[in-house]
């Protein structure tokens, strides 16, 4: 089950692993794992790709987090297909990506010779960017009837869903509110007016996917790859300044 109906869907290029992430779904479909499991094992895949950043193992480095970035979407596609959608995993999902990109940009300051200033500006333009891009799709999804756990604007704590505790919702999203809501309160005051304009044309959006973290980390990789890590962070503060064109364009046309 795609997160939008076929008339609305767009190239995704941060989704570039959702065709295994299905495979992976449909192989633990009728098995005990759950996508909470999935999303503990992208954990793992996260920090092990970290490990091998320090021990200076880029090709095994660049292998775990694009397992990382599968695992990510896997998750979530096991969820729909056992219709066992949950605000836990929905928000556990979350806080481990931003507190996996920290490590991800603090280990990088500490292999290479750029600024903790530049490396905090960097976490905070690629948390800008997958923001952006998060409420514009957010936008879509909940537009067009599609996955509906992702609301636009995080304000109140959800109700559990079927399967859920409420405290473990409730741990979560103040987690999550405490991580992602200075990023949010941004967004949506740079574009407070998305929700009411004209839908977003695919191309835009794909455009606007780059910014999404399997795109992001798929950078990372290839840059580490090419032995070329003492860029990875400069890159990422010019990147940035895509948030700005990118609304632009949003609020001039649509």
């Amino acid at each position: 089950m795609s997160k939008l109906p076929n008339d609305y869907q767009f190239i995704d290029l941060s989704d570039y692993g959702r065709p295994i992430a299905r495979i992976i779904a449909k192989s633990l479909k009728h098995s005990k794992f759950t996508p909470v499991d999935v999303t503990i094992a992208f954990i793992i895949s996260g920090l092990l790709g970290v490990y091998c950043i320090v021990e200076g193992y880029y090709w095994a480095a660049a292998f775990f987090l694009i397992l990382k970035s599968i695992l990510d979407a896997a998750d979530g596609e096991l969820a729909r297909i056992k219709k066992t959608p949950s605000y836990t995993g929905r928000y556990l999902d979350s806080v481990s990506d931003i507190i996996l990109n920290f490590i991800i940009f603090i280990t990088l300051w500490q292999l290479t010779e750029v600024s903790i200033q530049l490396t905090l500006l960097a976490f905070f333009g690629i948390q800008l960017q997958g923001t952006l891009y998060n409420y514009y799709y957010v936008i879509l999804r909940n537009r067009f009837g599609g996955d509906t756990t992702s609301r636009v604007f995080e304000y109140d704590t959800p109700i559990a869903l079927k399967g859920e505790k409420q405290k473990n919702v409730n741990i979560l999203f103040f987690l999550y509110k405490i991580l992602y809501g200075l990023f949010d309160r941004i967004i949506y005051a740079l574009d407070r007016n998305a929700s009411k304009g004209r839908p977003f044309p695919n191309w835009l959006m794909t455009l606007i996917s780059t910014f999404g973290l399997g795109f992001q980390l798929l950078i990372i990789s290839i840059l580490l790859v090419m032995d070329l890590k003492n860029f990875i962070i400069p890159f990422f503060v010019g990147y940035s300044v895509l948030i700005f064109v990118f609304i632009f364009i949003r609020k001039v046309f649509y």
